[in-house]
């Protein structure tokens, strides 16, 4: 058996691929719900404080595609990195990692079909996620630019690739998924914090992940191409080093 099917094989029979869909698909139908009737949604919790009733602007289609990125930026984030550490921390049980490394001496055969596997779910999930949350805010909203959703989604799939990258290569330092996990999130949450500044922030991977809300509503594309070249860039850098990290650890 090839390590492509063996890899494919543990996506779909541990039913890893069922928590990336559910999760993108669930907010990409609640996001535009949400946005739609937030206002009901409020006045039903209660929107009511001492008098005072809190009122909403009408809803626009570029707050489905809102709703949804916010909600995947976070939660989808972490399931990713979770399921991603979970496959390419191959080290991580000790018997596993010795193993592979006595049978298959370039390292490359060993995480490439892992990382091409659960990057390639990852970018599924996350589109199935997004044409749901399109295709829900033109129902219950209005119809977005399809340019821009196609853009946006292209863009934020590019920041995806640029954490399974990072996932992959803190894997071969740390010495468990749980912390290979804590790493890439700790990396991940101060990317933004860096990022404050709008000189610096533009440049950076984490500038991509809200691009498909903002070129919905209304932004231009050109502004995230600073970010993309960068992303580009580091995620090539992020595969050398794991190698690198995974050779070195080997002896």
């Amino acid at each position: 058996m090839s390590l492509w099917r063996l890899e494919w094989l543990r996506l779909t029979r541990t039913k890893r691929w069922i928590a990336l869909v559910g999760v993108y698909l669930f907010f990409g139908l609640l996001g535009p719900f949400t946005a739609r009737y937030m206002a009901e949604i409020i006045s039903f919790a209660g929107g009511e404080l001492e008098g005072a009733t809190i009122e909403l602007p009408p809803p626009v289609p570029a707050d489905g595609m809102i709703q949804y990125v916010s909600s995947v930026t976070q939660i989808g984030t972490l399931v990713a990195v979770v399921v991603a550490a979970g496959s390419v921390a191959f080290d991580a049980i000790p018997e596993m990692g010795v193993f592979l490394r006595t049978r298959v001496r370039d390292l490359s055969r060993i995480l490439t079909p892992r990382v091409v596997v659960v990057t390639t779910a990852l970018l599924a999930s996350f589109l199935i996620g997004a044409l749901a949350a399109w295709y829900e805010t033109r129902v219950l909203i209005g119809p977005l630019d399809a340019g821009s959703v196609v853009i946006g989604s292209a863009l934020s799939m590019l920041y995806l690739v640029f954490v399974v990258a990072l996932v992959t290569a803190v894997a071969q330092r740390a010495r468990t998924v749980i912390g290979t996990v804590m790493v890439s999130i700790l990396i991940l949450l101060l990317l933004p914090i860096f990022g404050i500044s709008e000189a610096v922030g533009r440049w950076l991977p984490s500038h991509l992940a809200s691009s498909l809300a903002a070129l919905s509503a209304g932004e231009a594309a050109a502004d995230y191409l600073p970010a993309a070249a960068v992303t580009v860039v580091v995620t090539a850098g992020l595969w050398w080093l794991a190698l690198e990290l995974a050779r070195r650890r080997e002896l």
